[in-house]
Parts: structure tokens; sequence; C-alpha cells
């Protein structure tokens, strides 16, 4: 864990972080849910804890425990409502907690509206929204690197005719983050959730979104393949988006922002963190 020097406010402060599934189930289904957190939010500052780190939420397929986000503003059913969300929002402030909200911003689930789009055909307004490429000549995969989790990192579309880039699960598609409009839709995400009173993020996975060129690796595994986070962590140009993204949506608010920096040397945490990097505490 780096803090950075600006973070004098936060230096001193306890996160705590709630995997909402598990956490505290306030109607009796078996799975914990967001009025669960509120129920314990006087526990929780007894605790004495300043900010709550709460999990994804969001409406999802659950592939992956929820970090396959279906729709940003849209609460999963089996949590609650966005009234329950707004609530919790309104009663921790009132417990002096601020909530700080996992997102992520590297991928969607294959679910979500953006991507059904995409991969509607080539000729739609979000067609370059993720990263598709055509198959090699014998019909092979783009490149040859290994997903996160095991397998390959490009799956097949049929309705497009092309592959989508994942570095998790095949229902996790990367976005494209060389497209100034899928970063103008993330700043709103972000800036729509911290105009309801939300107080910082945990940014999931961020070191992965600046893609350098698409070209095999060398192979470090028996099936042929090169690991992806080989190849694309932490990628030369990174910090240019991770500026912009400073710049739209943390400048001028007091909200507390945490990167997980798989990838990010020692050497580098000046560029990262403190004032003149871009989050207020990286961890890997």
């Amino acid at each position: 864990i780096q803090e950075g020097k600006k973070m004098s406010g936060f230096r001193n402060s306890t996160v705590y972080q709630i995997y909402i599934k598990s956490f505290c189930d306030s109607n009796g289904d078996g799975i914990g849910d967001i009025n669960g957190i509120r129920q314990k939010l006087d526990y929780l500052q007894d605790l004495g804890v300043d900010y709550l780190w709460i999990t994804p939420f969001f409406r999802s397929p659950m592939n992956d425990n929820g970090y396959d986000i279906a729709d940003y503003l849209a609460i999963n059913p089996m949590f609650g409502t966005m009234e329950d969300v707004d609530a919790l929002i309104k009663e921790a402030k009132e417990h002096k907690i601020h909530l700080m909200f996992d997102m992520v911003f590297n991928h969607t689930s294959d679910q979500n509206s953006w991507f059904l789009e995409s991969a509607s055909g080539k000729d739609n307004p979000k067609s370059d929204w993720y990263i598709w490429r055509d198959a090699r000549p014998d019909g092979s995969e783009p490149t040859n690197w290994r997903n996160i989790f095991c397998g390959s990192a490009w799956t097949w579309s049929e309705t497009r005719g092309q592959y989508y880039l994942h570095t998790f699960l095949s229902e996790q598609p990367d976005l494209n983050w060389e497209n100034p409009e899928v970063r103008e839709a993330l700043y709103n995400v972000a800036n729509f959730w911290l105009d309801k009173g939300v107080g910082g993020f945990r940014m999931d996975a961020i070191t992965y979104i600046k893609k350098p060129a698409l070209t095999d690796g060398e192979p470090d595994g028996r099936d042929g393949r090169a690991a992806i986070h080989k190849m694309t962590v932490n990628t030369e140009g990174i910090l240019d988006f991770l500026h912009e993204f400073k710049d739209r949506v943390q400048r001028g608010r007091d909200i507390f922002t945490v990167g997980e920096a798989n990838g990010v040397r020692a050497s580098e945490l000046s560029q990262w963190v403190g004032d003149e990097g871009v989050f207020d505490m990286v961890f890997e």
C-alpha cells in the first residue's frame, strides 16, 4: 500500500471493506444486501469506521461476483433498489461514514447494453467501444494472449464476425479506452455517483485500461500462450488517461480514491499517488 502526500486528511482513516453478498441479510433470503449495511451503521460507527469500501452491487449476471457490470446506474435486485442506496448514502453521512464504491472501468459484462450494441455489427454507434479484431487467416485468435483466469484472452462473436478481447472472463469484454466516447461515458458514471454523495472509489483492475500493440508475446506456458498481465499491465500512456479521469472526476471534490495498481513499480509511485499523482492511495 502506498499513500500519497495529499492524503493527510485520509492518513488516519479506517477503511472497512464490505463484501455485500455475505455481510448482512436484512430480509431473510440468505443474501446480504444494502439494507443490511444500513442496519449495521451504528455498529460500524462504534468500530470507528471512516470509509466503507463496498464491493459491486450494480446490475450484473454475477459471473464474477458483480465485477461484470451490466448497468453502472442500476442496482442488482438481489441487493436492493436505488432508493435503498440513496437511503444508505444519507444515513452513512449521519453516522459520519463515507461510502467508497468499487468501480470496474476496465471491462463490462457481455450483457451490458453497450456491448450488445457493439457486438451487433461493425456499423453502429458503439462499434468501437470494445476491442475487436479479425481472426488470423487460419481462423485463430488475433494474438496468443492468455486471460487472467486461463484460456484465450479472445472470444469469437458470431453476430459481429470478429474476436473481442477480455483480460478476465469471456463474459467480461474489455472497454476501448482509446475511444473518447467510452471515457466520457465512464466519467459520467463516476460523476453520477459522486453527485449522489458517494465519498470515493476503489478502481478495480485500473492498470489494464491502456492496451499496447496487439502482437504475440513470448509463450510462458505449455499452452503456448503469453499472460495478458505481462503484455498489457501498466502500459506506457496509461497515466494520460488517468490524469484525464482526475481532471474530469476528482478535481475540486473532497473524495478518496484508491487504485488497484498491479504492475506499478516502486520507482513509479510518485506518478501514481500524491499531489502529482492520480490517486490518494494505491495497492497491489
